[in-house]
Protein backbone atom coordinates (compact mmCIF):
# COMPACT_ATOMS: atom_id res chain seq x y z
CA UNK A 1 0.00 0.00 0.00
CA UNK A 2 1.28 3.05 -0.94
CA UNK A 3 2.28 6.22 1.73
CA UNK A 4 -0.49 8.49 -0.06
CA UNK A 5 -3.16 5.57 -0.09
CA UNK A 6 -2.45 5.37 3.74
CA UNK A 7 -2.78 8.64 5.03
CA UNK A 8 -6.35 8.44 3.39
CA UNK A 9 -7.08 5.14 4.65
CA UNK A 10 -5.74 6.43 8.57
CA UNK A 11 -7.50 9.34 8.28
CA UNK A 12 -7.60 10.73 12.17
CA UNK A 13 -3.88 9.81 12.39
CA UNK A 14 -2.92 13.04 13.55
CA UNK A 15 -4.78 12.88 16.67
CA UNK A 16 -3.57 13.03 20.21
CA UNK A 17 -3.12 9.39 21.83
CA UNK A 18 -5.64 10.40 24.15
CA UNK A 19 -8.14 10.78 21.23
CA UNK A 20 -7.79 7.52 20.08
CA UNK A 21 -8.57 6.02 23.54
CA UNK A 22 -11.77 8.07 22.79
CA UNK A 23 -12.46 6.61 19.51
CA UNK A 24 -12.85 3.02 19.91
CA UNK A 25 -16.08 1.57 19.19
CA UNK A 26 -18.11 -0.01 22.01
CA UNK A 27 -17.77 -3.89 21.54
CA UNK A 28 -18.47 -7.13 23.60
CA UNK A 29 -15.49 -8.75 21.53
CA UNK A 30 -11.82 -6.94 22.50
CA UNK A 31 -9.56 -6.81 19.19
CA UNK A 32 -5.89 -7.40 18.55
CA UNK A 33 -3.79 -7.43 15.75
CA UNK A 34 -0.49 -9.02 14.35
CA UNK A 35 2.05 -7.46 11.72
CA UNK A 36 1.26 -9.88 9.63
CA UNK A 37 -2.27 -8.84 8.75
CA UNK A 38 -0.37 -5.73 6.79
CA UNK A 39 1.45 -8.16 4.52
CA UNK A 40 4.79 -9.95 4.65
CA UNK A 41 6.61 -7.42 3.26
CA UNK A 42 4.28 -4.07 4.09
CA UNK A 43 5.13 -0.51 2.86
CA UNK A 44 4.11 0.79 6.87
CA UNK A 45 6.04 1.83 9.18
CA UNK A 46 4.89 -0.29 12.89
CA UNK A 47 4.03 3.64 13.97
CA UNK A 48 1.84 3.69 11.02
CA UNK A 49 0.16 0.44 11.67
CA UNK A 50 -0.59 1.50 15.26
CA UNK A 51 -2.64 4.35 13.85
CA UNK A 52 -4.52 2.44 12.08
CA UNK A 53 -4.86 -0.20 14.60
CA UNK A 54 -6.37 2.74 17.02
CA UNK A 55 -8.14 4.25 14.23
CA UNK A 56 -10.42 1.33 13.65
CA UNK A 57 -10.54 0.53 17.79
CA UNK A 58 -8.11 -2.42 18.27
CA UNK A 59 -6.90 -2.65 21.48
CA UNK A 60 -3.19 -3.59 20.48
CA UNK A 61 -0.96 -6.06 18.75
CA UNK A 62 0.24 -9.53 19.27
CA UNK A 63 3.71 -10.84 19.73
CA UNK A 64 5.41 -6.74 20.02
CA UNK A 65 9.67 -6.90 21.17
CA UNK A 66 9.68 -4.91 23.82
CA UNK A 67 11.74 -1.87 22.19
CA UNK A 68 8.65 -1.10 20.07
CA UNK A 69 6.10 -1.28 23.38
CA UNK A 70 6.22 2.58 23.51
CA UNK A 71 4.94 2.99 20.29
CA UNK A 72 2.44 0.87 20.66
CA UNK A 73 1.42 2.87 24.14
CA UNK A 74 2.04 5.97 22.40
CA UNK A 75 -1.15 5.15 20.72
CA UNK A 76 -3.45 3.92 23.45
CA UNK A 77 -2.41 0.04 22.59
CA UNK A 78 -0.63 -2.23 24.43
CA UNK A 79 1.26 -5.75 23.76
CA UNK A 80 -1.53 -7.80 24.60
CA UNK A 81 0.54 -11.01 24.15
CA UNK A 82 3.79 -11.83 24.05
CA UNK A 83 6.28 -14.83 22.97
CA UNK A 84 7.78 -16.62 25.78
CA UNK A 85 11.74 -15.48 25.70
CA UNK A 86 14.59 -16.97 25.38
CA UNK A 87 12.65 -20.60 25.59
CA UNK A 88 12.76 -22.68 22.13
CA UNK A 89 9.09 -22.09 20.62
CA UNK A 90 9.09 -26.23 18.77
CA UNK A 91 10.97 -27.87 21.84
CA UNK A 92 8.26 -26.41 23.71
CA UNK A 93 7.13 -27.64 27.44
CA UNK A 94 7.04 -31.41 27.19
CA UNK A 95 10.96 -32.03 26.90
CA UNK A 96 11.99 -32.68 30.03
CA UNK A 97 15.66 -32.46 29.88
CA UNK A 98 15.14 -28.74 29.46
CA UNK A 99 12.41 -27.80 31.70
CA UNK A 100 15.35 -25.75 33.87
CA UNK A 101 15.96 -24.02 30.92
CA UNK A 102 12.10 -23.26 30.23
CA UNK A 103 11.79 -22.30 33.92
CA UNK A 104 14.80 -19.88 33.85
CA UNK A 105 13.63 -18.40 30.30
CA UNK A 106 9.84 -17.96 30.64
CA UNK A 107 10.30 -16.79 34.38
CA UNK A 108 12.69 -13.93 33.10
CA UNK A 109 9.91 -13.16 30.19
CA UNK A 110 7.57 -13.26 33.16
CA UNK A 111 9.16 -10.41 35.58
CA UNK A 112 9.91 -7.75 32.24
CA UNK A 113 5.93 -8.52 32.09
CA UNK A 114 4.82 -8.21 35.07
CA UNK A 115 7.24 -4.67 35.26
CA UNK A 116 5.88 -3.70 32.22
CA UNK A 117 1.93 -4.44 32.40
CA UNK A 118 1.89 -7.14 29.89
CA UNK A 119 -0.45 -10.29 30.76
CA UNK A 120 -0.33 -12.88 28.77
CA UNK A 121 3.18 -15.09 27.17
CA UNK A 122 2.01 -17.10 24.51
CA UNK A 123 4.18 -20.64 23.70
CA UNK A 124 3.03 -23.66 22.01
CA UNK A 125 3.23 -27.27 24.30
CA UNK A 126 6.21 -28.50 21.42
CA UNK A 127 7.07 -31.24 18.93
CA UNK A 128 6.84 -34.57 20.15
CA UNK A 129 10.43 -35.69 18.89
CA UNK A 130 8.93 -39.45 19.39
CA UNK A 131 7.33 -38.63 22.86
CA UNK A 132 3.71 -40.57 23.65
CA UNK A 133 1.28 -38.07 23.93
CA UNK A 134 0.29 -39.04 27.57
CA UNK A 135 3.85 -39.26 28.50
CA UNK A 136 4.37 -35.46 26.74
CA UNK A 137 1.14 -34.31 28.77
CA UNK A 138 2.41 -35.59 32.08
CA UNK A 139 5.83 -33.53 31.47
CA UNK A 140 3.70 -30.03 30.10
CA UNK A 141 1.65 -30.63 33.81
CA UNK A 142 4.72 -31.04 35.46
CA UNK A 143 6.70 -27.96 34.02
CA UNK A 144 3.45 -25.57 34.28
CA UNK A 145 3.17 -26.53 37.65
CA UNK A 146 6.25 -25.53 38.23
CA UNK A 147 6.03 -22.19 36.31
CA UNK A 148 2.43 -21.85 38.03
CA UNK A 149 3.40 -19.68 41.40
CA UNK A 150 5.43 -17.08 39.73
CA UNK A 151 2.50 -16.43 36.77
CA UNK A 152 0.33 -16.01 39.85
CA UNK A 153 2.85 -14.06 41.51
CA UNK A 154 3.55 -11.79 38.42
CA UNK A 155 -0.18 -11.48 37.66
CA UNK A 156 0.89 -12.94 34.12
CA UNK A 157 -1.12 -15.61 32.28
CA UNK A 158 0.63 -18.62 30.45
CA UNK A 159 -1.30 -19.50 27.29
CA UNK A 160 -0.61 -22.71 25.79
CA UNK A 161 -1.70 -22.59 21.78
CA UNK A 162 -3.07 -25.80 20.05
CA UNK A 163 -1.40 -26.05 16.52
CA UNK A 164 -2.22 -28.08 13.64
CA UNK A 165 0.63 -30.25 11.54
CA UNK A 166 -1.72 -31.49 8.60
CA UNK A 167 -0.86 -28.52 6.19
CA UNK A 168 2.08 -29.55 4.91
CA UNK A 169 5.42 -28.06 5.32
CA UNK A 170 4.57 -24.76 4.74
CA UNK A 171 5.26 -22.61 7.97
CA UNK A 172 2.45 -20.21 7.65
CA UNK A 173 -0.46 -22.91 7.56
CA UNK A 174 1.33 -25.67 10.20
CA UNK A 175 3.87 -26.75 11.94
CA UNK A 176 5.71 -30.50 11.92
CA UNK A 177 5.03 -33.04 14.66
CA UNK A 178 3.53 -30.58 16.60
CA UNK A 179 2.02 -32.97 20.48
CA UNK A 180 -0.74 -29.70 20.85
CA UNK A 181 -3.15 -30.19 17.59
CA UNK A 182 -5.84 -31.90 18.69
CA UNK A 183 -7.93 -29.96 20.80
CA UNK A 184 -8.94 -32.42 23.92
CA UNK A 185 -4.91 -32.90 24.59
CA UNK A 186 -4.20 -29.11 26.00
CA UNK A 187 -7.27 -29.49 28.35
CA UNK A 188 -6.51 -32.14 29.60
CA UNK A 189 -3.21 -30.66 30.49
CA UNK A 190 -4.53 -27.21 31.71
CA UNK A 191 -7.32 -29.00 33.87
CA UNK A 192 -4.38 -31.26 35.52
CA UNK A 193 -2.07 -28.14 36.46
CA UNK A 194 -5.15 -26.15 38.51
CA UNK A 195 -4.32 -22.75 38.05
CA UNK A 196 -6.05 -19.30 36.99
CA UNK A 197 -2.73 -18.40 34.94
CA UNK A 198 -2.12 -21.48 32.98
CA UNK A 199 -4.83 -21.71 29.92
CA UNK A 200 -5.17 -22.37 26.44
CA UNK A 201 -4.76 -20.27 23.49
CA UNK A 202 -7.55 -21.04 21.10
CA UNK A 203 -6.31 -20.54 17.69
CA UNK A 204 -9.29 -21.21 15.57
CA UNK A 205 -7.70 -21.66 12.13
CA UNK A 206 -5.75 -24.82 13.40
CA UNK A 207 -9.15 -25.76 15.56
CA UNK A 208 -10.85 -25.97 12.45
CA UNK A 209 -8.07 -27.73 10.95
CA UNK A 210 -7.68 -30.60 13.01
CA UNK A 211 -10.81 -31.24 15.14
CA UNK A 212 -13.76 -28.73 14.03
CA UNK A 213 -17.06 -28.42 16.07
CA UNK A 214 -15.46 -24.87 16.89
CA UNK A 215 -18.43 -23.58 18.49
CA UNK A 216 -19.13 -26.45 21.09
CA UNK A 217 -15.81 -26.83 22.17
CA UNK A 218 -15.62 -22.21 22.51
CA UNK A 219 -18.78 -22.59 25.02
CA UNK A 220 -17.81 -25.91 26.86
CA UNK A 221 -14.18 -24.82 27.59
CA UNK A 222 -14.29 -21.04 27.80
CA UNK A 223 -12.93 -20.69 31.47
CA UNK A 224 -9.88 -22.36 29.99
CA UNK A 225 -9.30 -19.92 27.39
CA UNK A 226 -6.83 -16.91 27.96
CA UNK A 227 -6.55 -16.10 24.18
CA UNK A 228 -8.03 -16.64 20.90
CA UNK A 229 -6.57 -16.04 17.52
CA UNK A 230 -8.22 -16.03 14.13
CA UNK A 231 -8.06 -16.47 10.73
CA UNK A 232 -9.96 -17.97 7.52
CA UNK A 233 -9.92 -21.69 7.43
CA UNK A 234 -8.64 -23.31 4.99
CA UNK A 235 -6.38 -20.68 3.49
CA UNK A 236 -5.21 -18.56 6.59
CA UNK A 237 -6.51 -15.30 4.67
CA UNK A 238 -9.23 -13.06 5.37
CA UNK A 239 -11.83 -13.93 7.87
CA UNK A 240 -14.48 -13.11 5.12
CA UNK A 241 -16.72 -15.24 2.83
CA UNK A 242 -14.39 -17.03 1.21
CA UNK A 243 -13.43 -19.21 3.89
CA UNK A 244 -15.87 -22.05 5.47
CA UNK A 245 -16.30 -20.65 9.06
CA UNK A 246 -18.54 -17.92 10.18
CA UNK A 247 -16.88 -15.82 11.83
CA UNK A 248 -19.61 -13.32 13.21
CA UNK A 249 -21.52 -16.45 14.45
CA UNK A 250 -18.52 -17.33 16.27
CA UNK A 251 -18.15 -13.62 17.54
CA UNK A 252 -21.79 -13.96 18.85
CA UNK A 253 -20.90 -17.36 20.82
CA UNK A 254 -17.71 -15.84 21.95
CA UNK A 255 -19.19 -12.51 23.41
CA UNK A 256 -22.51 -14.63 24.51
CA UNK A 257 -19.51 -16.50 26.93
CA UNK A 258 -19.15 -13.32 28.67
CA UNK A 259 -15.11 -14.11 27.50
CA UNK A 260 -13.04 -10.83 28.05
CA UNK A 261 -9.83 -11.39 27.28
CA UNK A 262 -8.58 -10.77 23.52
CA UNK A 263 -9.53 -12.19 20.35
CA UNK A 264 -6.64 -11.50 17.90
CA UNK A 265 -6.30 -11.25 14.14
CA UNK A 266 -3.50 -13.64 12.84
CA UNK A 267 -4.75 -14.14 8.80
CA UNK A 268 -2.64 -13.51 6.28
CA UNK A 269 -3.63 -10.90 3.84
CA UNK A 270 -4.60 -11.84 -0.40
CA UNK A 271 -1.79 -10.89 -2.30
CA UNK A 272 -2.87 -7.86 -3.85
CA UNK A 273 -5.47 -6.42 -1.56
CA UNK A 274 -5.28 -3.65 0.16
CA UNK A 275 -4.35 -4.47 4.06
CA UNK A 276 -6.08 -1.56 5.94
CA UNK A 277 -9.18 -2.25 4.13
CA UNK A 278 -9.08 -5.78 4.91
CA UNK A 279 -8.61 -5.19 8.70
CA UNK A 280 -11.30 -2.70 8.39
CA UNK A 281 -13.48 -5.53 7.21
CA UNK A 282 -12.58 -8.10 9.66
CA UNK A 283 -12.43 -6.04 12.24
CA UNK A 284 -16.06 -4.93 11.52
CA UNK A 285 -16.99 -9.14 11.15
CA UNK A 286 -16.19 -9.62 14.98
CA UNK A 287 -17.72 -6.43 16.31
CA UNK A 288 -20.88 -7.67 17.81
Amino acid sequence: MQRRAFFAAAAGATLAPSAFAQARKTSRIKQGLWKINFGPKPDLTFDQMCAVAARLGARGFDVIPPADWPTLRKYGLDPLMVGPGKTDYLTGLVHPEVHDQVLAGIGEQIDLCSKNDVRRIGLTAGQRRGLAYGVAADNAVAICKRLAPKLEAGGVTLVIENVNDRRGTDADLARQDMVFGHWDWGLEVIERVGSPNVKLLCDIYHLQVMDGDVTTRIRRDIAHIGHIHVAGAPSRKEIDGRQELNYRMIAGVIADTGYDGYVCHEWRPTPGSDPVKDIAEAMAILDV
